[in-house]
């Protein structure tokens, strides 16, 4: 009898195992199918992250190319600021004053405008007239 209390007492305990184990497996394997799909999520996010950085990438090069012109064509401005302070004052009143005739103003106009003597106005004004 105690035999046979023993046998039924191991299959208990072997079923009972077995269940654990069972148990155990299913639940291991929720945690993979968990775990991938957060992986699947990561990788995604990991992907996003590496298209926005290149995008910022490309747009730093790109911005750097414009600083670049922009650092060339302002480099010259210093040089010709200074050929213009240095031009004749009385030049740029007779290149405006012959401008002014061109678009029809009088000798008066032209006085007052660009501080010219009235004989100056007259001159610009009969030079650029017949032109």
């Amino acid at each position: 009898m105690i035999f046979e209390v023993a046998v039924i007492l191991l299959a208990l305990l072997w079923a009972l195992s077995l269940w654990f184990f069972l148990n155990y497996s299913k639940r291991q394997r929720e945690l993979a199918a968990q775990q991938a799909i957060g992986d699947a999520l990561r990788d995604q996010r990991i992907k996003d992250l590496a298209k926005s950085l290149e995008d910022y990438q490309n747009g730093t090069v790109r911005m750097g190319e414009a600083l670049h012109e922009l650092r060339t064509t302002v480099a010259t401005l210093p040089d010709r600021l200074e050929r213009l302070e240095q031009r004749d004052p009385s030049n740029v009143t007779f290149t405006q004053a012959a401008r002014l005739v061109g678009m029809g103003a009088s000798v008066a106009e032209l006085s007052e405008t660009c501080g010219l003597t009235r004989a100056e106005a007259e001159l610009m004004s009969k030079l650029h007239r017949s032109e």
